[in-house]
């Protein structure tokens, strides 16, 4: 998967969620699959409720978070490609601009 500063990403499924502290327990009804988040992946899947570019989540990602942008670039990009692949979020083409 590629990933540029303008690549959109949202939620492709509704989840059955819990906080537990600050992580997230999350079911997906459809697949009977239990999902755990850690803090920043549960930060992550919260901002995918609107969608967002790569460039967005990193900025809001590291307004919350101590790291600096090589560190969050690489495991930004490591958890969208796992969220992608198993389903749970989606790469969203952009529309074309309406002239």
């Amino acid at each position: 998967m590629r990933i540029s500063e303008d690549t959109l990403f949202a939620r492709a499924t509704s989840l059955l969620e819990a906080e537990v502290d600050d992580e997230l327990v999350a079911l997906d009804v459809k697949l009977g699959k239990c999902f755990g988040f850690n803090p920043v992946a549960t930060s992550t899947w919260k901002l995918l409720a609107q969608t967002r570019s790569f460039a967005e989540l990193r900025r809001e990602l590291m307004e919350e978070y101590e790291v600096n942008a090589e560190r969050c670039t690489e495991e930004l990009a490591a958890l969208l490609h796992e969220l992608v692949e198993t389903g749970l979020a989606e790469q969203v083409e952009a529309a074309a601009d309406a002239r």
